[in-house]
């Protein structure tokens, strides 16, 4: 069976969306946030809410190689502070599904993206000294995990879109690089992981879509060695300016399509 004639895709089509895969797997394990690009083309190329079914195994996969690359530096406190109210997100972004059809799909990623890109540079601006990602267990940090996990878990569910999200809350939280790299990564494997069941039940992942993913998934390999290369050569305040920077491309591109 012909993968692109099934979806109806072109060969330009197609080797952008393996451009966008390739892209998935350098971010994460070198720019997290860079995938919110690689989430534009597959809104572009496929039906927006489609396009998130598709994506979702090509992040897994990321993920597992994100983890596996950087599974020693995760900083677990943060993790289980984070995981009730990004669980409250996650069931919101999916009620929200039921009824969103694709043209509302399409809007709220592009709404979803831009807002925290605009979100990201106003914090960057106005924050002062950096926290210690150990202060999680603050009052203040628990307040400030569990707003940022309710709006990572929704933007995740309903647009494939929390990794701004939590870039932005990391960076926040004062995560260097590597411990910004290994908490993100086991974050969101587990977070993607779960939200397998729920976009199955909505029917976003199916034997299609899969299809397509088997043909994409092979992709994801190469961007992470390359960015595995990558990381080592940034320094700490050029890698948080390019995790910004791929957030504001990624909202950006989306909004102006």
């Amino acid at each position: 069976m012909n993968t692109m004639t099934l979806w109806h895709v072109s060969g330009w089509g197609f080797a952008a969306l393996a451009l966008a895969a390739l892209l998935v797997g350098f971010s994460k394990t070198a720019v997290s946030g860079a995938n919110t690009v690689s989430l534009a083309v597959f809104a572009a190329v496929l039906p927006a809410r489609a396009s998130t079914g598709v994506l979702l195994p090509v992040l897994i996969a990321g993920d597992v190689l994100a983890v596996l690359t950087y599974r020693r530096h995760a900083h677990w406190p943060t993790l289980w502070r984070l995981f009730p109210a990004v669980a409250a997100g996650v069931v919101a972004g999916t009620l929200f599904l039921v009824w969103a059809d694709d043209g509302i799909v399409r809007t709220s990623i592009g709404a979803i993206l831009l807002l925290m890109a605009g979100v990201t540079l106003w914090r960057r601006r106005t924050s002062g000294t950096p926290e210690d990602p150990d202060e999680v267990g603050t009052r203040a940090g628990r307040v400030k995990a569990r707003s940022y996990g309710v709006l990572g878990g929704f933007t995740t569910m309903v647009a494939n879109a929390g990794g701004p999200v939590m870039s932005m809350y990391l960076l926040s939280a004062g995560f260097r690089k590597l411990g910004f790299l290994g908490t993100s990564a086991f974050f969101f494997l587990i977070v993607n992981v779960s939200k397998v069941p729920f976009s199955a039940g909505l029917g976003l992942i199916d034997g299609r879509s899969l299809l397509l993913d088997a043909a994409l998934v092979v992709f994801v390999v190469p961007g992470a060695l390359f960015g595995k290369w990558a990381v080592n050569r940034i320094n700490q305040r050029l890698f948080e300016q390019l995790v910004i920077a791929a957030t504001v491309v990624g909202g950006l591109q989306l909004l102006l399509r």
